[in-house]
């Protein structure tokens, strides 16, 4: 029994991490071609990050956030998780949203609003994961922190370029 529940998490880890991970790579459709080309030559603020350091961060992030809505999605509990799924649906919508506005639209004012209402259901989904299980709730506080430094970065280049 206790075998069989340990797959059953492996599984629904695994899937989370599928589709967080797809997210990325559907984003990356739109960053990649434009890092060159249009991004290079965008003035950025001094605590800019170098480029090679954005695809590590994020892709170790899509995975805490993969184990995180696994952990929710096995955590036998009364309380309904409704808002746990629908909060984390959502911000992944939303931070793919923000690569195509960002990158793909070239939009770096829209895509700071955008960052800030990403940054509102990533906190969403903290509170709801950590109703359902509090460790799938603390491995979404570096994304947090992340997309808070993200919009700093983002605001810093409306700033500089606009």
């Amino acid at each position: 029994m206790i075998k069989k529940v340990k797959l059953q998490l492996l599984k629904r880890i695994a899937i989370g991490v599928g589709i967080s991970e797809l997210i990325g790579i559907a984003g990356g459709l739109f960053t990649i071609p434009a890092i060159p080309t249009w991004y290079a030559g965008l003035a950025k603020p001094w605590f800019n990050p170098p480029n090679w350091l954005f695809g590590p961060v994020w892709t170790s992030l899509y995975l805490l956030m993969g184990i995180s809505f696994g952990l929710v999605w096995n955590t036998e509990t009364n309380k309904n998780k409704d808002l746990a799924y629908s909060a984390f649906y959502i911000q992944l919508v939303l931070n793919f949203l923000w690569s195509g506005i960002f990158f793909g639209l070239k939009q770096p004012f829209l895509a700071f609003l955008e960052i800030l209402i990403l940054g509102v259901f990533v906190a969403i989904c903290i509170k709801e994961f950590e109703r359902v299980n509090k460790t799938a709730g603390y491995l979404m506080t570096p994304y947090l922190a992340w997309i808070s430094f993200a919009a700093l970065l983002n605001l810093a280049v409306v700033i500089l370029n606009f």
